[in-house]
C-alpha cells in the first residue's frame, strides 16, 4: 500500500490518449491504543489534500460510497469499506498527480486511514453517464 507500489510499468503500457478511471477500493484502518488518526478520519484527511490535486490535473471525483455487503461473491472478496471512483484525463495526469511532492504530503494520512487500499485502472467500454447513451 505503500506508493513505492504504484504500478508505473503497467500504467506507462496504457494509451495515453484517453481519459482513464480509477476504481479505489479502500479497507480502513483501526486506531491503535492511544488512539491518533486512524480510519475514516484520517481517509478524510487525505481526502482534503488530495481533490485539490485531483482537480489542478483535470481529473474529477465521479463517485464516492460505502460498502454495504457483497452481492455475488464470497465474503472475503468484499473485505472493502469504501469505494471512489475517479476520471483522469490520461495517465500521465494520474502519474504526475501520484508522483508529486504535494500528493507524498497527502498520503501520509491514507497510510494512516487504510489497512489496504487497491486502484484497479480502467477504461470505458460503456457509460450511462456518456452523452446519448441509454
Amino acid at each position: 500500500m505503500a506508493i513505492e507500489d504504484l504500478n508505473v510499468s503497467g500504467l506507462e503500457a496504457l494509451d495515453d490518449n484517453a481519459p482513464v478511471t480509477m476504481v479505489n477500493l479502500v479497507k480502513f484502518s483501526t486506531a491503535p491504543a492511544g488512539g491518533g488518526d486512524h480510519g475514516w478520519p484520517a481517509y478524510q484527511k487525505y481526502s482534503a489534500g488530495v481533490i485539490k490535486l485531483i482537480k489542478d490535473c483535470g481529473g474529477t471525483v465521479l463517485w464516492a460510497g460505502d460498502v454495504e455487503t457483497v452481492a455475488l461473491g464470497k465474503a472475503a472478496d468484499g473485505d472493502w469499506n469504501y469505494v471512489v471512483l475517479v476520471q483522469y484525463p490520461s495517465r500521465r495526469a494520474f502519474l504526475d498527480m501520484m508522483t508529486s511532492e504535494a500528493y507524498a504530503k497527502a498520503n501520509e494520512f491514507r497510510i494512516l486511514g487504510a489497512d489496504n487500499h487497491v486502484i484497479l485502472a480502467t477504461r470505458q467500454s460503456y457509460s450511462k453517464m456518456a452523452a446519448g447513451a441509454r
